[in-house]
């Protein structure tokens, strides 16, 4: 009978491959190991993978309806179905792989989102029966016993339990006994069989599979996992197990960066260099976590501003990989590596009469892509980079000189001659800073950097003073350009040199401006630079303006960071230097707003108008930025988005990387915050994708991104990207984007319902933000989401204090949206308190008050707090107007999991039913706080204390001590009892 089918494709031993689209990948076989990878014989699995050989997998044609499918759990872990496809007649099929080597031989059962997954991995090493050893129940035992003899015998003989008689098992037997099997699986329900490995299938196991399946029931579907080997022989193709008719190929891309700090987190190694190992591995998980572990079993931490460790295994894998190729096809590549701007004519004229073949060589060995017009592209940084590396000096040198000889525009021309030599030459060094200025008249930030510090090294050591000169240029060169590395660099080539204080400042200036969060472990750099500035009064301006940076982000210490901006502005100002005065300005007037001081809007409009007078190059740490901050923090969102939209054509055409980062991040919280939710996801992506190619540390933008995913995305992934940000935040120590990040956490954890969790968040945020001696609680609105989560854990005296205190400070300092939001937490206090009547008319006003206040989500989120109080009161028609206004609100706003989230809380009614009496007082249920009502729920629907412990992250004993009180509440003494009165 027909069936539809998959085949995945993967990328030579990485294990990686999933269904398209998918951002979720597994883990490969071995990652954790220091080792090298299994056999192939093992895991059916081949040695290293080519970096840009693609996933492929084939996929059913037949028409019909996708079957219900689960999503991968993230890097490294074992994935579910992704798509299905069913024709009627036959089993569906389907693509998505298991991790290599997740165990052989039998299939392997476990429960994802309803569907049994069996993994069929194909191998020499003999089979593992799930269950066997750990006192579990063994499903596939039962099977076997329920085969007929000769088939029971053929599988013991297949599974190595039984001897082999020399005439070999009955393959008759066998064939049915498989398809029995697999008809047995499919009967509990649908089946996800995985197929791993199949480059590596013999005949003979192809067509034992292929018979099976073309028995198989509908409700089995069908994987198959195919790694091509690096280089191998591409007229080799696999036993099929279908006709090649019956399925699509689907070629799964390598991971994007964003995929790349998963993995990384995953292994516990650091995120916050995610951007550039996903540039060194090129999105490759084998060279990502090689590089990740490079960076890890360095002997010191590597800094942010740090070149990356690229020895040891990445290396080590990087020339496996190249060694795919054919020894001639090296001189090619390498000079691909050279070039700025590789082709294959240009490297054709360059001495490589055969670039084209060799190319393509090189291509199908997965080291390189082609395009159309002959670009060359590597596939991974680490590739070029090792190239490089292992070139000789002649062979550098007599590439970059015929490079020079063909290339046609003179800053490539100077660049080439330049790197032919080791002579420093004063008019070749010259000729080179003039092109490190036109580079950057063109745009080309980067290029200038890398030209500036050229042109210095160029220079002949006699002429010292010019090469000092340089040095400085190259380091301001590379911080304008965010080029941490290039100014690491300059940096230390100068410092090694007699230079005068004023240049080591500026150099040492150069270096923490291209810090980004990461500023902790700098210590050394601030106290030198605090040295050489002594007795020079715009240059200890220019040094407290960075430690004022430092003590917030770093030190957490806002009293300090304005102590120390107040002093680099009266520095500044007394010597003229209207630049560092507006910047240090600026610097005082948030952390006068964090610290709740009512001369915070003075100090800034003061900046704003020095601005005006002397425009600065960019808008980071700017009056003009930190207005619109302010704007956002009083929630003033159609003034700051105006403002965002005016600088955006600015920062798009001249601005820095870090300016379009800043730009883009502040848009994403302005657009969520306002509802504007499609908007903010695309803003948030565009700050993260910039943020993760500059090398910066992820941290703001993935604050960013899970704000955009609350809004308008999903709460699961908002969650996964708080996670990354507090994970990022502390590898930097930047204190700052920790407490955000948690927020953003616990207040999706607060929402969807993890209420234990979120507490244990909310506290954290908490501890911090008193430790920064934050007192403004427009800056983070922290206040009225963890008192919402005490009165979910039984904490109202908790709550109400802190409502108590933060009332006061919100007033004085006229943040009427955070009273808003107090306003919430304080009416669901009411409806813990037995106060139902006062908490609904309370929340009644309250979403009325945010809808005028242009907050759309919070509105909804108010309306949904009002239905539940509603239901509590007997009042279900009530509770269902709110619940429908909260929805039409999210709809609006294309809020996808707060719509979702007030869909769910809908219980409709059934046509015809009467409207129950709503009891005086609001009944006995209204007593119950919310946390209370979740477990008399849970109990009266059958959950013993145990399940409703586990389900609600509680221990036994809170739960008893819980249902004690509810218990007593409701008058009742046994679970029937309270199960009726829930229903009454």
């Amino acid at each position: 009978m027909p069936v539809g089918r998959g085949l995945v494709h993967g990328r030579a031993g990485d294990g990686t491959t999933a269904g398209p689209g998918s951002r979720h990948h597994a883990a490969p076989a071995g990652a954790g190991s220091d080792t090298a990878p299994p056999s192939p014989a093992a895991t059916g699995h081949s040695a290293p993978d080519g970096p840009g050989t693609s996933h492929r997998a084939n996929r059913a044609k037949s028409p019909g309806t996708p079957a219900a499918a689960g999503r991968p759990g993230g890097a490294g872990g074992h994935p579910t179905a992704d798509r299905g496809h069913r024709d009627g007649h036959g089993p569906a099929r389907e693509a998505l792989p298991g991790t290599p080597g997740d165990g052989l031989g039998a299939p392997a059962r476990s429960r994802a989102g309803g569907v049994t997954a069996a993994g069929l991995p194909f191998g020499s090493a003999p089979p593992v029966r799930p269950g066997h050893g750990d006192g579990a129940t063994d499903p596939y035992g039962e099977m076997l016993a329920g085969l007929p003899g000769p088939q029971r015998e053929a599988v013991a003989m297949l599974c190595r339990e039984a001897a082999v008689p020399d005439g070999g098992w009955d393959p008759i037997a066998l064939r049915l006994a498989l398809a029995h099997i697999l008809r047995t699986l499919a009967g509990g329900g649908p089946v996800l069989l995985v197929v791993d490995g199949v480059q590596r299938m013999d005949a003979d196991s192809a067509d034992l599979l292929r018979f099976a399946l073309h028995l198989a029931p509908a409700e089995l579907r069908v994987i198959a996992v195919e790694t091509p080997e690096a280089g191998a022989d591409t007229a080799y193709a696999p036993e099929p197990l279908w006709v090649p008719s019956e399925a699509d190929v689907l070629n799964v891309p390598p991971l994007h960066a964003d995929d790349i700090a998963e993995l990384l987190i995953h292994h516990r190694l650091p995120s916050r260099m995610a951007g550039r190992i996903h540039k060194a591995s090129g999105g490759n998980p084998r060279l990502a976590l090689a590089v990740g572990r490079s960076l890890a079993d360095a002997r010191t931490p590597v800094h942010h501003a740090e070149a990356l460790s690229l020895s040891g295994r990445a290396r080590d894998l990087a020339r496996q990989l190249l060694g795919a190729a054919p020894t001639a096809v090296r001189g090619t590549l390498l000079l691909a590596a050279l070039a700025l701007r590789p082709t294959a004519s240009l490297i054709r004229r360059a001495g490589r009469p055969t670039a084209e073949a060799e190319l393509a060589a090189a291509e199908r060995a997965g080291l390189v892509s082609l395009t159309e017009d002959g670009t060359v592209a590597f596939t991974a940084g680490l590739l070029p980079s090792t190239l490089v590396h292992d070139a000789c000096w002649t062979e550098r040198s007599e590439g970059h000189a015929a490079l020079a000889r063909v290339v046609d525009d003179p800053v490539e021309e100077v660049r080439h001659r330049a790197l032919a030599t080791d002579v420093p030459d004063e008019e070749l060094a010259s000729e080179v800073a003039a092109a490190a200025d036109t580079a950057r008249r063109r745009g080309n930030s980067a290029l200038a950097a890398e030209l500036a510090l050229l042109a210095a090294e160029s220079t002949p050591g006699g002429n010292a003073t010019q090469r000092i000169a340089r040095l400085v240029d190259a380091a301001e060169e590379a911080a304008r350009a965010a080029r941490a590395d290039l100014a690491m660099r300059a940096a230390s080539e100068l410092l090694a040199r007699d230079a005068s204080p004023a240049d080591r400042v500026r150099a040492r200036l150069a270096v923490l401006d291209t810090a980004g969060q990461g500023l902790t472990g700098l210590d050394e750099i601030y106290v030198h630079a605090m040295e050489d500035s002594e007795g020079d009064t715009a240059l200890r301006a220019a040094v407290q303006l960075r430690l004022a940076v430092k003590y917030v982000l770093a030190d957490g210490d806002p009293v300090r960071s304005r102590a120390a901006a107040v002093e680099s502005a009266a520095l500044a100002g007394s010597v003229g230097d209207r630049m560092t005065a507006v910047r240090a300005l600026t610097v005082q007037a948030r952390m006068e707003r964090v610290l709740g001081s009512p001369g915070s809007e003075r100090v800034l409009a003061e900046a704003r108008a020095l601005e005006l007078v002397e425009r600065p190059p960019g808008i980071r740490n700017t009056a003009q930025i930190l207005t619109i901050r302010h704007a956002l923090f009083d929630d003033r969102l159609p003034d700051a988005r105006d403002r965002l939209g005016a600088l955006l054509p600015l920062v798009e055409r001249r601005g820095t990387v870090e300016d379009t980062i800043e730009l883009f991040r502040t848009l994403a919280e302005v657009e969520a915050r306002q509802g504007h939710c499609s908007a903010a996801l695309a803003h948030a992506e565009r700050s993260l994708a910039l943020t993760l190619e500059a090398g910066l540390s992820p941290g703001p933008a993935w604050f960013a991104l899970a704000l955009a995913e609350t809004a308008g995305g999903s709460f699961a992934r908002a969650v996964s990207y708080a996670r990354r940000s507090a994970q990022a935040s502390e590898e930097e120590g930047d204190h700052v984007f920790l407490s955000r990040s948690l927020y953003a956490l616990g207040r999706v954890q607060l929402v969807t319902g993890d209420a234990a969790d979120a507490l244990e968040t909310l506290r954290r945020v908490r501890s911090g933000e008193r430790a920064q001696a934050t007192v403004d609680p427009s800056v983070l609105r922290w206040h009225e989401e963890l008192a919402e989560a005490l009165l979910a854990n039984d904490a109202p005296e908790e709550a109400a204090a802190l409502l108590a205190a933060v009332r006061p400070v919100a007033e004085r300092l006229g943040r009427t949206t955070v009273l808003l939001g107090c306003d919430r937490a304080y009416a669901l206090w009411l409806a813990a308190s037995g106060k139902p009547d006062e908490a609904a008319a309370l929340l009644t006003d309250t979403a009325e008050a945010f809808g005028a206040a242009g907050l759309p989500l919070e509105r909804g989120r108010a309306l949904v707090a009002l239905a539940r109080v509603e239901r509590r009161r007997r009042r279900r028609s009530a509770a269902q107007s709110a619940l429908q206004a909260a929805a039409a609100v999210f709809e609006r706003a294309g809020a996808a999991p707060w719509l979702k989230l007030a869909t769910e809380t809908r219980t409709p009614t059934p046509a015809g039913a009467p409207e129950p009496a709503p009891a005086a007082g609001g009944g006995a249920l209204s007593a119950l706080t919310e946390a209370e009502l979740r477990l008399a729920q849970l109990v009266g629907r059958g959950a013993s204390n145990q399940e409703a412990a586990a389900k609600l992250y509680l221990s036994v004993k809170t739960v008893e001590a819980r249902l004690t009180r509810i218990y007593q509440k409701l008058d009742v003494r046994s679970r029937a009892q309270l199960a009726a009165a829930l229903n009454a």
